[in-house]
């Protein structure tokens, strides 16, 4: 038992220093990874969750010392996201693990799609319309399509909540596409949404009773040292670099979550 923690937490610590780079949780990666190690879907969702929370939390305090975080755009997109996680998480128990494989194989089969797409830096419209919020921060300004931004953070929130994942992989590609924020901005806030998202998520399924304490100290401790790691390596290159790799690697895990639903079907 203590070697499968020590090995699970050094690969932990990896990812999550390599999707905090990104302001990604890591979900599609932490659940493959815990199921691999024998835990049961819904627990590994559960674990996953709790992992992606501590992470994002400590790269959340990077990122905002460096004035990354739009504070302002977090707390208008986030809130239906958080709620819709807390009853994915909390409903998660109700479905078999070949299910949830399934399904978390498709969102990271559409996130990828999203990530290898093109990214174009949309211009604010100079005329105001409802539901169309232009904001200025840091030096730059965009125009958030409240219409379409909402009911797909919180369509993301609900299925993140359920699998385990953070929905970074498609809020990013949200900002980016749908509201021309700047991908610096982008990945920082992301950070702050996927960790109260994952704060949601996990609290729903520490209430369905789907966590284990004695992952705690081990998970907090990796968790804490990836996220800081991962944050000061972030704001010395540019995510964008990165963003092709992570989306074959995001491909690969997906046919492994879909394989793994089929083999033990």
């Amino acid at each position: 038992m203590t070697l499968n923690i020590i090995i699970v937490c050094f690969s932990v610590f990896l990812l999550g220093s390599l999707m905090s780079m990104l302001g990604r949780g890591g979900g599609n990666f932490y659940v493959p990874l815990l199921v691999a190690a024998g835990f049961s879907m819904s627990m590994a969702a559960a674990h996953a969750q709790f992992i992606l929370m501590i992470v994002s939390l400590a790269a959340m305090c990077i990122f905002h010392q460096h004035r990354t975080i739009d504070w302002k755009l977090a707390l208008m997109i986030d809130p239906p996201t958080d709620i819709m996680a807390f009853a994915g998480g909390f409903y998660a128990h109700r479905f078999n693990d070949g299910c949830l494989k399934i399904v978390f194989a498709l969102l990271l089969t559409i996130a990828v799609v999203f990530m290898i797409r093109p990214i174009r830096v949309k211009k604010p419209k100079q005329k105001k319309q409802i539901g169309f919020w232009t904001r200025s921060f840091g030096g730059s300004q965009y125009q958030v399509n409240l219409w379409l931004t909402i009911p797909l953070t919180a369509g993301v929130g609900f299925f993140a909540g359920m699998t385990g994942i953070s929905g970074g992989s498609f809020k990013i590609p949200i900002m980016v596409l749908l509201c021309g924020v700047p991908m610096r901005i982008a990945v920082g806030t992301s950070s702050a949404m996927v960790a109260f998202t994952a704060m949601m998520g996990f609290g729903g399924h520490a209430l369905a009773g789907d966590f284990d304490s004695i992952w705690l100290i081990p998970f907090i401790v990796t968790a804490v040292a990836a996220g800081l790691l991962g944050g000061h390596i972030s704001l010395k290159i540019k995510p964008v670099h990165l963003k092709r790799w992570f989306a074959y690697t995001t491909l690969a895990t997906a046919v492994f979550m879909a394989g793994h639903a089929l083999w033990n079907d």
